[in-house]
């Protein structure tokens, strides 16, 4: 095992590389980090094929998902390793330009980044650029971040054009998130990408970031950080855009690069909390991140969360829920850009899993577990 945040990071000379390094990185099975879980591998090849040695390179730092941590630990623990990345990635994509792509709150991390930076050699430096993404739940993705590199509009834009096709300045680009890119380092290196960082949030003993091998049961990745401080009613995988599990489910599932693991987050749901609560303060959130570009988005949204909302205030309604279920159906894959997908899934899992508790919910009981 190859411990991302126990390397030793100072600046180091990087491994001669080219083209095959995207053959590394499809070995080592590296996808995104950042959410997605796309595979690394795809993503540097279709940049690598219409880069004229123009080819820009975006690391992810925005980290907006309101649970996470595990970025900007690792910006904070081990900039440098994430630096190499990029500067591995540039050569092998024959970028001409990197960009920092960081959220404007990150003060520690951004910090941290920039005296790494100060520390590499002049051709280095002058190849790094920088932008504050804007503390917003879209500005980390990936189209958003162009967008805002270009236009300084942290939205979303419709797809095509890819960022492979045209990106920052109208050139190829790779967005990566900086996890993904300091695997990329150590496999570069030789070494192995087979650690995955995870955010604990919720009823964990020890809530924050931990570093667990492949392969790792979930159940025991919370075990190592202390288990749970409160009985578990269930888990959310994933951030606010993932899955919401029954614990007998979750604990045994494998943490790898097949995972539903999202951006790293394990939200742990106490049972004394009012589940139907937890979900409407969730939709509320995701609503008011709307980027407002489309209908499914800025009134989807809404109608959902005003739904959950009156089942929170008014008590379980047979109707309501059905509601629920069907403009949930209605608004999936309608929206211009994932936010309104990642809503959705996040709102289906809930009605699945907490099923028993949208049809039972009493309003009083809520106001006394919120």
């Amino acid at each position: 095992m190859t411990p991302l945040l126990e390397t030793l990071d100072s600046p180091a000379p990087l491994p001669r590389v080219g083209r095959e390094l995207i053959d590394a990185i499809e070995r080592a099975h590296i996808v995104g980090r950042g959410g997605a879980s796309f595979p690394a591998a795809t993503k540097w090849r279709a940049v690598a094929e219409r880069s004229h040695g123009n080819a820009v390179i975006v690391v992810n730092g925005a980290e907006g998902e309101p649970q996470s941590k595990k970025d900007r630990a690792l910006m904070t623990a081990r900039p440098h390793l994430i630096l190499d990345g990029a500067f591995l990635a540039a050569r092998a994509l024959r970028a001409n330009r990197i960009v920092l792509y960081i959220g404007e709150r990150h003060d520690v991390a951004r910090n941290a980044m920039f005296r790494a930076l100060r520390q590499r050699t002049e051709p280095e430096r002058s190849r790094v650029g920088f932008a504050a993404a804007p503390a917003r739940y879209v500005a980390g993705a990936e189209a958003a971040a162009i967008h805002f590199i270009n236009e300084g509009v942290a939205t979303p834009t419709n797809v095509p054009p890819y960022p492979f096709e045209r990106g920052v300045g109208g050139a190829p680009t790779l967005v990566q998130n900086v996890e993904t890119l300091a695997h990329v380092a150590l496999v570069a290196r030789g070494a192995s990408a087979n650690t995955t960082l995870i955010t604990l949030a919720g009823a964990a003993a020890r809530p924050g970031v931990v570093e667990v091998p492949f392969g790792t049961t979930l159940g025991d990745a919370v075990a190592a950080a202390g288990g749970t401080s409160a009985w578990p009613r269930a888990v959310l995988l994933g951030g606010y855009f993932g899955s919401w599990i029954e614990p007998e489910e979750a604990w045994p599932m494998p943490l790898d690069h097949r995972s539903r693991l999202g951006c790293g987050v394990v939200g742990i749901l106490p049972m004394a909390r009012c589940p139907v609560c937890e979900v409407a303060a969730i939709m509320r959130y995701l609503a008011s991140e709307s980027s407002a570009q489309c209908g499914p988005c800025f009134f989807g949204l809404r109608a959902l969360a005003d739904a959950c909302t009156r089942t929170v205030e008014g008590g379980s309604d047979r109707n309501e829920v059905q509601r629920l279920q069907r403009w949930a159906s209605e608004v999936r894959g309608r929206g211009a850009c994932r936010h309104p997908d990642g809503a959705v899934m996040f709102l289906s899992s809930a009605l699945t899993v907490f099923a028993k508790e949208f049809a039972g919910h009493v309003p009083h009981l809520a106001r006394q577990t919120a």
